[in-house]
């Protein structure tokens, strides 16, 4: 690329009227393009080698960021939840009461049945527990009487029941919860829901057989989520 030769002009006299200047060739400098780049914000005009050069004068890009919420709901993960109302809850007839709860929540029942649990089934369900000292009380306990077993399905639902269902006491459930309206004590406490996403799919597929869980399509999903 060509360079431009620029002689610099000192001063030799200065007067009120008029300035005087010689132009001294010795020592004349090159102007490159990159000395001009550095004094562009100094220049009226674009310097004309710009045009010909690989140099771009650099540009902000801002990229426009879109938020679809919709999108971002479909991509949640739907969960399982097995709950299931204890033999006290089907005596005192909170059977309805308690299932209007998750219906009204927005849940999709999946499967539902009244059956008599078997010994051999209720240790298998809380054999976390069989080392504490009240094991064999809670296992008479589920066995007395029929209990309601029920799959729920939903975005969160495994959290979100257990909210709905309220502290494992009773007395420190709040008020609005399961416990906290229709329970006054931990052995008498209802009803039982899932602690994970991981035992809920465990505990369904204890609690039912092959066929007994119905996959449907709920009409109100679209009012629910979007």
């Amino acid at each position: 690329m060509e360079c431009l030769t620029i002689s610099p002009c000192v001063s030799s006299s200065v007067s009120s009227k008029t300035t005087n200047f010689s132009c001294l060739p010795s020592s004349s400098f090159r102007l490159t393009p990159k000395s001009v780049q550095k004094q562009r914000p100094l220049a009226a005009f674009q310097p004309a080698f710009h045009l010909f050069s690989s140099y771009a004068p650099k540009r902000n890009v801002h990229r426009a960021h879109i938020f679809l919420p919709h999108l971002v709901a479909s991509m949640e993960e739907v969960d399982q939840t097995y709950i299931m109302i204890k033999p006290d809850g089907v005596q005192r007839g909170l059977v309805g009461e308690i299932i209007s709860r998750f219906e009204r929540k927005g849940f999709k029942l999946t499967g539902l049945k009244l059956f008599q649990c078997p010994k051999e089934l209720a240790e298998e369900h809380y054999k976390d527990l069989q080392s504490k000292p009240f094991f064999p009380k809670l296992i008479d306990y589920i066995t007395s009487g029929p209990v309601v077993c029920m799959a729920w399905e939903g975005v969160g639902v495994v959290a979100s029941a257990r909210k709905l269902i309220g502290a494992t006491n009773p007395l420190n459930a709040e008020p609005g919860t399961i416990r906290g309206d229709l329970a006054v004590q931990t052995g008498r406490n209802v009803v039982h829901g899932s602690d994970s996403p991981d035992n809920g799919k465990r505990e369904i597929g204890l609690w039912f057989k092959e066929g007994e869980l119905c996959a449907w399509a709920a009409v109100q999903e679209p009012w629910l989520v979007e």
